[in-house]
């Protein structure tokens, strides 16, 4: 059993999963949301498993409200626990809007890292793919100018640990083709752009590959992300958010997934935001949704394998 999470009630995430439903393709799953709104959104919602979260005030699409934002919060916590306790096998999680969260006054930077403090997990890396590349992030929701403060020896071990182990755990690649983006252009170019190259992403690389692990870089970004490299690595970690995601959702926009790694639990998501530009407007494409759900089955699937061997 799957839950999939509705996100932000005033967005297009009850428009994704009712193009699911229109094809049938929510067997095995639940949704966790309002059922009156699931009613409106889907309209053979009445076969479907709904664990029902209220809303705080009745949504309007296009606009958002602080009063929901509890809300869409609840949802995530009961998909997640509902994980932990082992009722739901994966969570898949709609779009959510940091913003009118964090106007609410609750402090909330994204899913990654709410969903990381509920579990009580340490450290997790938010990765996303497509039919072209993985891409990890080192840093996620961060300002710019934080970045360089924390691409540290302690924090490049512990993502590429948790990346490599969820490599193959959850995609079933005994030695994965990691490359490693530098953090300034041309990697550097040996101290001449910048020091943490030298100083601290290489020592830290160096170790790992000593661990045995199959590591190549740091390569500059600009030139990584490019047909002939991207193809020869099974995954790669960026630095920073856009660093990383610009190039993916160049290369497959609408057709990638957000999988968290590093978390007691399987969470995949959409590629996107919540469009209320085009909410109700019949214009939102459920492409990553449905990625993300078949991703969330294919783990689910290789775990249970694992488990039984």
């Amino acid at each position: 059993m799957i839950a999939i999470t509705l996100g932000e009630p005033a967005g297009i995430g009850a428009e994704l999963v009712a193009q699911l439903a229109a094809k049938d393709e929510l067997n095995d799953c639940v949704l966790i949301g309002d059922e009156n709104l699931i009613h409106q959104s889907i309209p053979s919602s009445k076969s479907l498993n709904i664990h029902h979260v209220p809303l705080a005030v009745p949504h309007q699409l296009g606009r958002l409200d602080v009063s929901n934002a509890a809300y869409v919060l609840e949802t995530i916590k009961i998909a997640a626990m509902g994980c932990v306790t082992g009722r739901f096998q994966a969570m898949v999680t709609c779009p959510i809007h940091k913003g009118v969260i964090n106007d609410a006054g609750i402090s909330f930077s994204g899913h990654t890292e709410y969903l990381a403090e509920l579990t009580e997990t340490p450290k997790v890396v938010m990765m996303l793919l497509n039919q072209v590349m993985r891409v990890a992030l080192l840093t996620t929701h961060i300002p710019l100018k934080d970045v360089s403060a924390h691409v540290t020896d302690t924090e490049i071990k512990q993502v590429m640990k948790i990346l490599h182990q969820d490599m193959q755990s959850k995609f079933g690649i005994n030695q994965p083709k990691i490359a490693v983006c530098g953090l300034n252009p041309h990697a550097g170019e040996a101290g001449h752009i910048g020091r943490e190259e030298l100083d601290t992403i290489i020592p830290a690389l160096d170790d790992l590959k000593r661990q045995g692990m199959d590591i190549h870089g740091p390569i500059p970004a600009d030139t990584l992300f490019t047909p002939a490299k991207v193809k020869n690595y099974d995954v790669i970690l960026a630095m920073y958010h856009d660093q990383g995601l610009a190039p993916l959702k160049y290369a497959g926009f609408g057709e990638s997934v957000n999988i968290t790694l590093g978390l007691p639990l399987i969470r995949t998501s959409v590629d996107h935001g919540t469009a209320l530009d085009i909410a109700g407007k019949g214009l939102a494409d459920a492409g990553s949704l449905r990625a993300a759900l078949k991703l969330a089955k294919s783990c689910v699937a290789r775990s249970q394998a694992t488990f039984a061997g």
